[in-house]
């Protein structure tokens, strides 16, 4: 009988609220290319990272617009990135292109895309970002993964806590 190896399933804990989470993949390293994909933005049009070729990209992942500190990081990530030339905001979360949309446009955010986890599950682990276990098993945890004009990672953050917004000063250094 042949030996079946088992791929090795790297996995990192977070919490929500104070408990535990286990997040599957690994973040992409510093230095290393970002792997492609593709989601659904709006119109429910397919997009790739390949789309944004040539500008230096900010993923903001995020579970859902709908929670107070997702809410959060898209404002601050319009208000912050939005000032710096040749940079795309991604706004990436399981939430509708429906619901996205809306949530920017009652609020006036113009400076961010949105993604959504519709299609393109891989993003998940492939970005080391997929929800285990837990009340949001299924989702994206918080994370930050900065790129430059050619998709070389400059930055990452896995947030430590589900319920914490991410060190936008520490994303944005990265770029300027």
């Amino acid at each position: 009988m042949p030996l079946i190896r088992l791929k090795e399933i790297n996995m990192a804990q977070v919490t929500l609220k104070g408990s535990p989470v286990q997040v599957n993949g690994a973040l992409p390293a510093t230095g290393s290319q970002a792997p492609d994909f593709t989601l659904v933005a709006e119109g429910l049009a397919d997009k790739s990272l390949k789309d944004f070729a040539g500008q230096r990209k900010v993923l903001n992942i995020f579970p859902s617009v709908d929670t107070p500190t997702c809410a959060s990081s898209v404002r601050a990530f319009n208000e912050k990135a939005g000032q710096l030339e040749n940079t795309v905001v991604l706004c990436i979360s399981a939430d509708l292109p429906f619901a996205q949309a809306r949530f920017c446009g009652a609020e006036g955010l113009e400076n961010v895309k949105n993604l959504s986890t519709l299609r393109g599950r891989e993003f998940h682990t492939n970005y080391g970002v997929e929800i285990a276990d837990g009340p949001l098993a299924g989702l994206t945890a918080r994370a930050v993964v900065v790129l430059d004009e050619n998709d070389t990672v400059l930055h990452a953050q896995l947030v430590g806590e589900i319920a914490d917004e991410p060190s936008y000063d520490d994303a944005l250094a990265v770029l300027k």
